[in-house]
């Protein structure tokens, strides 16, 4: 089984900058894909990256593109989400995921495509 921690939530102002960790336990996280999704009070939850296997390849999704990036490390057996330029419309539980392919390549956008969840970090932005 693999357990995913995420880290580095809080309360920050509008244009500030956060770091999210993912920390995976139980298994390396170098075998997965991993991806970030956040959800906000009373809507779905949304994709916001994903990095591949191999590290090389990062998709996005279109609200956050050029304000997050996504990383890896897998030495550290961690997957970061730097965000940057937060707005009030950034509020949400983070979450990230983990996805164990054989494709390194593969950049997963769906939710379906993720065997683990981690329990969320809350990001607040206030304006």
């Amino acid at each position: 089984q693999v357990q995913l921690v995420e880290s580095g939530g809080g309360l920050v102002q509008t244009g500030d900058s956060l770091r999210l960790s993912c920390a995976a336990s139980g298994r390396s996280i170098s075998g997965g894909a991993v991806g970030w999704f956040r959800q906000a009070p009373g809507k779905e939850r949304s994709f916001l990256a994903a990095i591949s296997r191999s590290g090389a390849y990062t998709g996005y999704g279109d609200s956050i593109k050029g304000r997050f990036t996504i990383s890896r490390d897998n030495a550290k057996n961690t997957v970061s989400l730097q965000m940057n330029s937060l707005k009030p419309e950034d509020t949400a539980v983070y979450y990230c995921a983990a996805t164990y392919i054989i494709s390194m390549t593969w950049t997963p956008r769906s939710e379906r495509a993720y065997d683990y969840w981690g329990q969320g970090t809350q990001v607040n932005v206030s304006s």
